[in-house]
């Protein structure tokens, strides 16, 4: 008998699923042979906790009457009953294989270390434009303007803070002055406000520290896309 087979006929043996010469044999074993005994140990010793967590269940009188009257009298029925004793046998065999390899996997689950723990990297602050805005002025000419910019909508708002006159020739023209000094129109004031969503070439030069200028131009604006008349108020953009 190779060893798999003598493993395979001790643990059939402690579950008590052998009968006929499958049980004789088994028992020959024991009695003559001390290390298929200590196999039959060890498979007890694997199986009896799992066995003892199942409460016992007695079966109805009328069952075994049924089975000891098919035995007595044998017939076709009472062939079925033992070969169905037989096949029980075979199933508990391998029900209790089972529950022994769950148990088994459940050590191994409860014994292996925990995966390391990944440290979490925490995402990537979005940094929002700061808003600006520009006090525009002269003086002299007594005209006050504050400006308004929203780099993020692209939104520039120009609103006068003091009487802007009115002029039916001419127009007031609100121009940006970038770091390279050439002035780039932003459009003409209908009145004391103004509202203008930038484009994106346009809203990238427009920062802190850019000059924003009013000039006096013919309706409809400069004819040469540079200031043409006086400057009335000006001023820097800074944060808000």
């Amino acid at each position: 008998m190779s060893p798999d087979d003598r493993d395979q006929l001790a643990a059939e043996y402690a579950l008590g699923a052998l009968s006929g010469d499958e049980l004789a044999r088994a028992r020959a074993l024991a009695a003559s042979d001390a290390r298929f005994r200590a196999e039959i140990a060890r498979w007890s010793g694997r199986l009896s906790p799992l066995l003892e967590e199942v409460a016992a269940v007695d079966p109805p009188a009328a069952l075994w009457s049924g089975i000891e009257r098919h035995l007595v009298e044998p017939s076709a029925a009472g062939a079925n009953v033992i070969q169905l004793r037989r096949r029980v046998g075979v199933w508990r065999g391998i029900a209790g294989g089972a529950m022994a390899l769950a148990a088994s996997l459940a050590l191994v689950l409860v014994t292996r270390p925990p995966p390391p723990i990944e440290p979490i990297t925490p995402p990537l602050a979005i940094e929002v434009p700061a808003q600006m805005v520009a006090m525009l002025g002269d003086d002299a000419r007594n005209m006050k303007l504050v400006a308004s910019w929203n780099p993020a909508e692209r939104r520039l708002m120009v609103a006068a803070a003091s009487d802007m006159p009115a002029d039916p020739g001419h127009a007031h023209e609100l121009w940006m002055i970038p770091a390279d000094g050439k002035p780039r129109s932003l459009g003409t004031m209908p009145g004391p406000k103004m509202r203008a969503t930038l484009d994106q070439p346009m809203a990238s030069q427009l920062r802190e520290g850019v000059t924003l200028a009013l000039s006096v131009e013919p309706m409809g604006g400069s004819p040469t896309g540079l200031p043409t008349g006086p400057v009335v108020a000006s001023g820097k953009l800074e944060r808000a």
